[in-house]
Protein backbone atom coordinates (compact mmCIF):
# COMPACT_ATOMS: atom_id res chain seq x y z
CA UNK A 1 0.00 0.00 0.00
CA UNK A 2 1.30 3.46 -0.94
CA UNK A 3 -0.14 6.76 0.22
CA UNK A 4 0.67 9.88 -1.76
CA UNK A 5 0.39 13.50 -0.64
CA UNK A 6 0.93 16.38 -3.05
CA UNK A 7 2.02 19.87 -2.06
CA UNK A 8 3.39 23.02 -3.62
CA UNK A 9 0.40 24.24 -5.58
CA UNK A 10 -0.78 27.82 -5.51
CA UNK A 11 -1.50 30.95 -7.48
CA UNK A 12 1.18 32.24 -9.85
CA UNK A 13 1.32 34.74 -12.69
CA UNK A 14 1.86 33.61 -16.25
CA UNK A 15 5.55 33.06 -16.90
CA UNK A 16 6.20 32.10 -13.31
CA UNK A 17 7.32 28.83 -11.76
CA UNK A 18 6.15 26.34 -9.17
CA UNK A 19 7.57 23.09 -7.87
CA UNK A 20 5.14 20.39 -6.85
CA UNK A 21 6.13 17.65 -4.45
CA UNK A 22 4.62 14.21 -3.95
CA UNK A 23 5.52 12.57 -0.66
CA UNK A 24 4.98 8.82 -0.50
CA UNK A 25 4.57 6.57 2.48
CA UNK A 26 5.66 2.95 2.49
CA UNK A 27 8.91 1.09 2.13
CA UNK A 28 8.86 0.40 -1.57
CA UNK A 29 8.63 3.84 -3.15
CA UNK A 30 11.81 3.24 -5.12
CA UNK A 31 10.20 0.31 -6.94
CA UNK A 32 7.28 2.36 -8.31
CA UNK A 33 7.18 4.41 -11.46
CA UNK A 34 5.65 7.82 -10.73
CA UNK A 35 3.42 10.02 -12.79
CA UNK A 36 1.87 13.47 -12.69
CA UNK A 37 -1.56 14.13 -14.12
CA UNK A 38 -3.84 17.16 -14.12
CA UNK A 39 -7.52 17.89 -14.39
CA UNK A 40 -9.03 21.24 -15.27
CA UNK A 41 -12.68 22.05 -14.50
CA UNK A 42 -14.99 20.35 -16.98
CA UNK A 43 -12.16 18.38 -18.57
CA UNK A 44 -10.87 14.86 -18.28
CA UNK A 45 -7.78 14.05 -16.28
CA UNK A 46 -4.73 14.11 -18.53
CA UNK A 47 -1.18 12.90 -18.46
CA UNK A 48 1.57 15.42 -17.71
CA UNK A 49 4.79 13.50 -17.02
CA UNK A 50 6.14 10.20 -15.74
CA UNK A 51 9.43 8.85 -14.44
CA UNK A 52 10.73 5.32 -14.09
CA UNK A 53 11.55 3.78 -10.74
CA UNK A 54 15.25 4.55 -11.06
CA UNK A 55 14.63 7.96 -12.56
CA UNK A 56 16.39 7.06 -15.80
CA UNK A 57 13.41 7.29 -18.16
CA UNK A 58 11.02 10.22 -18.35
CA UNK A 59 8.04 11.03 -20.56
CA UNK A 60 6.19 14.29 -21.06
CA UNK A 61 2.99 15.46 -22.65
CA UNK A 62 3.70 17.61 -25.69
CA UNK A 63 1.96 20.54 -24.01
CA UNK A 64 4.54 20.70 -21.21
CA UNK A 65 7.67 19.44 -22.93
CA UNK A 66 10.53 21.87 -22.43
CA UNK A 67 8.76 23.68 -19.59
CA UNK A 68 8.16 20.98 -16.96
CA UNK A 69 10.68 18.59 -15.42
CA UNK A 70 9.82 15.48 -13.43
CA UNK A 71 12.32 14.07 -10.94
CA UNK A 72 12.46 11.89 -7.88
CA UNK A 73 14.53 11.38 -4.76
CA UNK A 74 14.13 7.78 -3.64
CA UNK A 75 16.02 8.45 -0.41
CA UNK A 76 13.30 10.96 0.52
CA UNK A 77 10.38 8.98 -0.91
CA UNK A 78 9.44 12.05 -2.93
CA UNK A 79 8.70 12.87 -6.55
CA UNK A 80 8.75 16.38 -7.94
CA UNK A 81 7.35 18.36 -10.83
CA UNK A 82 9.21 21.56 -11.63
CA UNK A 83 6.97 23.80 -13.69
CA UNK A 84 8.48 26.78 -15.49
CA UNK A 85 7.06 29.34 -17.90
CA UNK A 86 3.58 28.60 -16.65
CA UNK A 87 0.60 29.48 -18.83
CA UNK A 88 -3.05 30.09 -17.91
CA UNK A 89 -3.92 26.83 -19.65
CA UNK A 90 -1.79 24.98 -17.08
CA UNK A 91 -4.42 25.84 -14.46
CA UNK A 92 -5.68 22.55 -13.02
CA UNK A 93 -5.67 20.25 -10.05
CA UNK A 94 -2.44 18.27 -10.24
CA UNK A 95 -2.26 14.67 -9.06
CA UNK A 96 0.65 12.33 -8.54
CA UNK A 97 0.29 8.61 -9.01
CA UNK A 98 2.35 5.47 -8.46
CA UNK A 99 2.57 2.39 -10.66
CA UNK A 100 4.27 -0.88 -9.73
CA UNK A 101 4.75 -1.59 -13.42
CA UNK A 102 6.31 0.74 -15.96
CA UNK A 103 4.25 3.90 -15.56
CA UNK A 104 3.71 5.82 -18.76
CA UNK A 105 0.87 8.03 -19.92
CA UNK A 106 -2.16 5.84 -19.27
CA UNK A 107 -4.27 6.71 -16.22
CA UNK A 108 -5.45 3.14 -15.89
CA UNK A 109 -1.88 1.88 -15.41
CA UNK A 110 -1.49 3.60 -12.06
CA UNK A 111 -2.33 1.85 -8.82
CA UNK A 112 -2.25 4.68 -6.27
CA UNK A 113 -3.29 8.32 -6.43
CA UNK A 114 -2.91 11.39 -4.26
CA UNK A 115 -5.66 13.88 -3.48
CA UNK A 116 -4.27 16.60 -5.71
CA UNK A 117 -2.94 20.12 -5.35
CA UNK A 118 -4.43 23.14 -7.13
CA UNK A 119 -2.35 25.21 -9.52
CA UNK A 120 -3.81 28.47 -10.79
CA UNK A 121 -2.00 30.57 -13.37
CA UNK A 122 -3.26 34.11 -13.85
CA UNK A 123 -2.82 35.99 -17.10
Amino acid sequence: QVQLVESGGGLVQAGGSLRLSCAASGRFFSTYAMGWFRQAPGKEREFVASISWRGVTTYYADSVKGRFTISRDNAKNTAYLQMNTLKPEDTANYYCAADIQGGGSSLSAYDYWGQGTQVTVSS
